[in-house]
């Protein structure tokens, strides 16, 4: 079959190029730090990639960023997806330390750094010492300025572009976060093709009109991939939010007319939390695809929100180790929790012997890893090996699935709740108390109890305006006991300001569950 001029461009990483050709005065991407048309882009991208090879940076080398939702963060990345190089973007939340780590692990030879954390990357460069430190967005100590940098350097096509790529860094949950890490290349693989060409086949993009909403931080993996490589592979508008925010999100899609966007379930339930006077006072009829997945979505929020938007959101399940299932907003309607139905053979559902389960049988989930493109974990062997047993990987997740091989989600293996002897997933709780009107965020950990092991608790972060209180609490547990069997009942309930919860949508529970282990122990 003859390959398509997106196709190759695909390939070989030179889609922003074709792009910038086609249509080189259609906006690629808008944000409030300035904006850029595609033909601005690709330049910009020529640029930055021939600054980096001028100072010996060569294809397979790495480039660590640490950089907001702005437009030179998309345009390091074209440069680095055109020569070759491997992008690492830092989460922005991070301590100098744990950037200095990333930095350093990652054997970046190029940091480039927004100046609005410019505290953080100067004591991380400090302590990586990488070989070229540039600053976008103002000046940082110790750093040259981007664009200074820029004057005079060709931003005319490459004559020898090769296709780069990531290692992303994980959430770190347990020790120290680790790379994501696969061979590249040169080029995309047919696996990575066809898993492309399926996301535009569900996202249904129309080149030069379509605008994207990136509503969470470009460093991760769901937005980086889903609102921000894939609409621009296929002509799009990107239009980034610098901070995510409920009534916000509403005036810019009225605004811009959005079609596609990226959230969390969290998300979900904030802007379903705004009065209906503000719901009602913005036209979001342009919306047809919002993808969601990584963290667990209670099935009342997801329906509430079909209801409101219509049957456009799109659920897929994956990590940052790679993508497994999507379900559309039909088949999810008529299986309301699945996320998907997985190729013949791809996830094996197996019991704590390693053996496999049958269909409605709860254990862990088991992913069949692609004959390319396998990942291993920078610098740990260990945990690359430990994460494997023969063609599959697991990454903790614990599900089932049903006779027609329909995927659902329990929850993790790590949140496990065992009181008495018996297993309580939190997922299912959580998915109870979301629903109390008066709950704007929850986790449901297991805390020591000396007669049964474990007892269920509630962590509870209010909704704006409310006060915690004992009757408020008492009136949770009752409301759970009205919806659940007793024993995966909260005995208590707790309220805090705000949950650990990154933007990333999951619930980081290991902090919550040391807290209450250390004030147990402390209390004898």
């Amino acid at each position: 079959m003859t390959e398509s001029p997106i196709e190759r461009a695909m390939r070989t990483g030179t889609i922003n190029s074709l792009w910038a050709q086609l249509q080189p005065d259609v906006p690629a991407v808008i944000s409030e730090y300035g904006s850029r048309t595609y033909g601005e882009l690709n330049s910009r991208a020529n640029q930055i990639a021939r600054l980096l090879r001028a100072h010996g940076i060569a294809a397979g080398d790495g480039v660590a960023l640490l950089c907001a939702n702005r437009p030179e963060f998309v345009e390091v990345l074209q440069a680095t997806n055109r020569s070759g190089l491997r992008l690492t973007p830092i989460n922005w939340h991070v301590t100098a330390d744990e950037a200095a780590y990333v930095v350093a692990d990652s054997g970046a030879k190029a940091f480039i750094a927004d100046a609005r954390f410019a505290a953080v990357a100067a004591k991380a460069a400090a302590e990586a010492n990488p070989g070229l430190k540039l600053s976008v967005g103002g000046e940082i100590d110790g750093f040259s300025d981007l664009y200074r940098a820029l004057d005079g350097v060709d931003g005319s096509d490459l004559a020898d572009p090769s296709l780069g790529g990531t290692m992303l860094y994980t959430s770190g949950t347990t020790g120290r976060p680790k790379g994501v890490h696969r061979k590249m290349t040169g080029t995309m693989s047919p696996n990575a093709m066809a898993q492309m060409e399926t996301l535009k086949a569900a996202s249904g993009f129309q080149a030069g009109t379509d605008r994207t909403l990136v509503t969470g931080p470009a460093y991760h993996a769901a937005p980086l991939t889903f609102t921000i490589g894939l609409p621009l592979t296929f002509g799009t508008t990107l239009v980034l939010m610098d901070d995510w925010e409920a009534e916000e999100t509403l005036r810019l899609i009225q605004e811009h007319k959005i079609t596609h966007t990226h959230m969390v379930p969290t998300m979900f339930h904030r802007l379903l939390s705004l009065p209906e006077d503000v719901r009602s006072s913005y036209d979001v009829s342009s919306m047809r695809v919002i993808w969601h997945g990584a963290a667990p979505c209670p099935v009342p929020v997801k329906q509430n929100f079909i209801d409101w938007f219509g049957p456009v959101v799109w659920e897929y399940y994956g990590a940052t180790e790679g993508l497994t299932t999507i379900v559309s907003p039909t088949e999810w309607l008529a299986r309301p929790g699945t996320v998907g139905r997985p190729a013949d053979g791809l996830v094996q559902i197996r019991d704590e012997e390693g053996d496999l389960l049958g269909p409605g049988e709860t254990g862990t989930l088991y992913l069949r890893a692609p004959e390319e493109g396998r990942f291993s974990y920078h610098h740990d062997e260990e945990k690359t090996a430990n994460s494997y047993d023969g063609d599959y990987y697991f990454l903790g997740d614990v599900g089932y699935l049903d006779a027609d091989g329909w995927l659902f989600l329990t929850d993790r293996s790590a949140n496990l709740i065992i009181s008495g002897g018996v297993n309580i997933y939190p997922a299912e709780v959580e998915a109870c108390l979301i629903s109390h009107p008066a709950v704007g965020d929850v986790a449901v950990i297991g805390v020591p109890n000396r007669e049964w092991g474990e007892e269920v608790k509630a962590v509870v972060e209010l909704q704006p305006g409310l006060s915690p209180s004992p009757a408020l609490a008492q009136e949770m547990i009752d409301f759970a006991r009205g919806n659940l069997p007793s024993y995966k009942c909260p005995r208590s309930v707790d309220f805090v300001d705000r949950l650990p919860r990154e933007d990333n949508g999951k619930l980081y529970k290991r902090k919550l569950r040391e807290e209450y282990r250390a004030r147990a122990a402390a209390t004898g």
